[in-house]
């Protein structure tokens, strides 16, 4: 891989990763509603969807999604459910009061990291880039696992900065959250945003 190829995948990683989106949504979410301790386990769930999927990509998912429209659909509507799901359950979410506000019931790791791992699956944005982007980036004519490393690496790298971004920006959020009105707001807009993304993966194409 050239240093020039690696630069121009390094600037679509960060560009992409800064984008709002699901994980970077859910990462702030999470980080309100649970603490920093929880949203790490949290960030790995996400981090494990984007390795499973490069790494998928790269073994010839994505070139076998290209090919196959029904099993593209059936994933894209999997997540749609999926997000339009998340976008409910934010909208639901009840608002704490006086002294418990900006608290949330205690999840156990494995669950945080359940959803988190699901979410990134439904992920619109890594979805496309690792179906169609991604392989683009990989030079046959050089050796494949040490590229695979090198890219791997890069977008692990690029993301953990922009989770650690968004879910500092959660903790600052959450002092401004305390009012239940507020808290109201708060969840419906996440609502209404994972709905979006929703829609935005069920306009997606192959």
């Amino acid at each position: 891989m050239s240093l020039h190829i690696w630069w121009l995948y390094a600037t679509a990683v960060l560009l992409i990763s800064a984008t709002p989106g699901p994980n970077m949504l859910h990462v702030m979410a999470q980080s309100i509603a649970h603490g920093p301790r929880k949203a790490l386990v949290t960030m790995a769930g996400l981090m494990s969807a984007v390795l499973l999927c490069l790494v998928a990509s790269a073994l010839g998912l994505g070139a076998l999604l290209k090919t196959s429209p029904l099993l593209f659909d059936g994933l894209r509507y999997a997540g749609v459910a999926y997000l339009i799901w998340l976008g409910v359950k934010a909208w639901r979410l009840p608002v704490a009061q006086g002294a418990d506000s900006g608290a949330a019931p205690s999840l156990r790791a494995s669950k945080l990291y359940g959803t988190a791992l699901l979410t990134g699956l439904s992920n619109p944005k890594l979805i496309i880039f690792a179906a169609a982007l991604f392989p683009q980036f990989i030079d046959t004519a050089r050796p494949f696992g040490i590229q695979l490393a090198i890219l791997v690496a890069t977008f692990v790298v690029i993301e953990s900065f922009w989770y650690g971004a968004y879910a500092l920006g959660g903790l600052k959020l959450k002092r401004w959250l305390e009012p239940a009105n507020r808290q109201r707001l708060f969840n419906r807009g996440t609502g209404i945003l994972f709905v979006g993304f929703g829609g935005a993966l069920l306009g997606a194409r192959a």
